[in-house]
């Protein structure tokens, strides 16, 4: 018994000294040694040889092509309701006078009722994003058959890797990380104010957040750096996933906000709070609009103060969209920084959807996956212009990292992924059914 724990301690000692000495210390620094980018490497290579050995096995079965959507409609992405209708009329042999009603118009409307039923854009944007082919993990909306023995052992191995490997590899990662962060900030908090402290607490929080980005084999390409938010602003982004946090801290320090916790997570944020002004409210604060936004409005005033990092949709979107942008994050005043972050599906599902995967679950399935990889778009800062309202100016904020991350904006609110839609919203889609039917005069 006593020879076990001998050789379970000295395993356990080479394991974590190769932790430390070839991902922890290098990742502090910001230092690579090129491991990951070997991994990423093999991988690539043998998602290419599998995408290949997949297509040929379909071929070879006379399977339906792959797509990126399993949609049984495909829509005009560029046309809307109203030009539809528009056409539709005008296409007549005999076009009726304005805001005269056919009865056919009913087959229009009836039409596009069914499609939305069938596959409406806002309920796919809360499930995970279609892959055009399989990339050897379990998750997958598609039912990819057996289609080689060399393809199936290479699902073998990749499991074993993914589980035995990897997977206790970014587990000591996290801990250690998580660890070194409550540790670290709780200790720099004992410090007077100063800018030693500001100092100390920026770079405590760099290295631990680089920890945990290499404990999910994070491959971040930040474009445009020149734009990185700067203290006394605001950087809005869109949301797909909770280690977003992770991804952008991995570059820079903010200032976080949010709804105080308990457990684990309430334990990191009274010690982070503790060494940066972060902004905590209570769950009955955060009913008080006008109280969030003066609490935020303070943060933003002092120049000094790290810059707020806000997800305006409030809840995690599916990485192929950007939803309705709360006007609260645009109301407080300053400069915004919009920033537009996209996921590479193919390594790794990064979408946290929460009403099917519990925060653990979730996070065994990204630390089991191949890696996580994105890219960063810092954008040019946008200040609200006059005349512009809260609403307003959001919606262009949106659209423009919409356009950067090459995603679908939609107006709709990401709050009906746990609501349903509001009375008056509804009123609002029926008056505009009537005004296209019977003309925005008619009564």
């Amino acid at each position: 018994m006593e020879d076990l724990w001998k050789v379970t301690f000295h395993v356990l000692s080479v394991w974590l000294t190769l932790v430390v000495g070839l991902i922890m210390l290098p990742a502090m620094f910001g230092i690579s040694l090129g491991i990951t980018e070997v991994y990423m490497k093999i991988l690539m290579k043998t998602l290419e040889w599998a995408t290949l050995r997949i297509q040929r096995g379909r071929n070879e079965k006379h399977s339906i092509k792959a797509s990126v959507s399993n949609g049984i409609i495909q829509r005009d992405g560029d046309s809307s309701m109203e030009k539809e209708i528009a056409e539709l009329r005008g296409s007549r042999s005999k076009p009726p006078a304005s805001g005269d009603f056919q009865l056919s118009d009913v087959f229009y409307f009836n039409r596009k009722g069914i499609e939305s039923i069938v596959e409406d854009e806002v309920t796919q944007r809360f499930t995970s994003e279609e892959l055009v082919s399989w990339n050897l993990l379990t998750r997958t909306n598609n039912n990819f058959q057996y289609i080689s023995l060399r393809l199936t052992i290479i699902w073998v191995v990749g499991v074993l890797i993914r589980y035995c490997v990897l997977f206790p590899l970014r587990v000591t990662l996290a801990v250690i990380g998580i660890s070194w962060l409550v540790i670290s900030t709780s200790l720099v908090g004992l410090l007077p104010n100063s800018s030693v402290k500001n100092w100390l607490s920026e770079l405590v929080h760099l290295m631990c957040y680089r920890i945990c980005a290499r404990g999910l084999s994070a491959t971040i390409n930040y474009h445009n750096k020149e734009n990185r938010p700067k203290k006394g602003g605001i950087c809005v982004a869109n949301h797909t996933s909770p280690i977003d946090v992770v991804i952008l801290a991995n570059d820079g320090c903010y200032a976080m906000v949010g709804q105080v916790h308990g457990g684990l997570l309430g334990i990191i944020q009274r010690s982070i709070v503790k060494a940066c002004p972060h902004v905590w409210f209570e769950r009955s604060e955060m009913k008080d609009r006008h109280l969030v936004t003066k609490r935020l409005r303070d943060h933003v005033a002092d120049k000094s103060k790290l810059p707020i990092l806000i997800f305006p949709e409030g809840t995690c979107i599916n990485n192929t969209s950007v939803m309705m942008f709360k006007k609260g994050s645009f109301e407080i005043g300053g400069t915004i920084y919009p920033v537009a972050i996209k996921y590479d599906p193919q390594f790794g599902d990064a979408f946290w959807n929460s009403g099917k995967y519990s925060m653990v679950s979730y996070l065994v399935r990204m630390m089991t996956s191949w890696a996580i990889v994105c890219n960063v778009w810092y954008l040019p800062p946008m200040t609200r212009q006059e005349g512009e309202d809260a609403v307003q100016f959001a919606n262009r904020v949106k659209a423009v990292i919409a356009r950067q991350g090459g995603l679908v904006d939609l107006s709709w609110d990401g709050g009906l992924k746990r609501a349903k839609v509001k009375e008056t919203f509804k009123e609002q889609q029926q008056k505009m059914y009537s005004n296209m039917i019977v003309g925005e005069d008619s009564s």
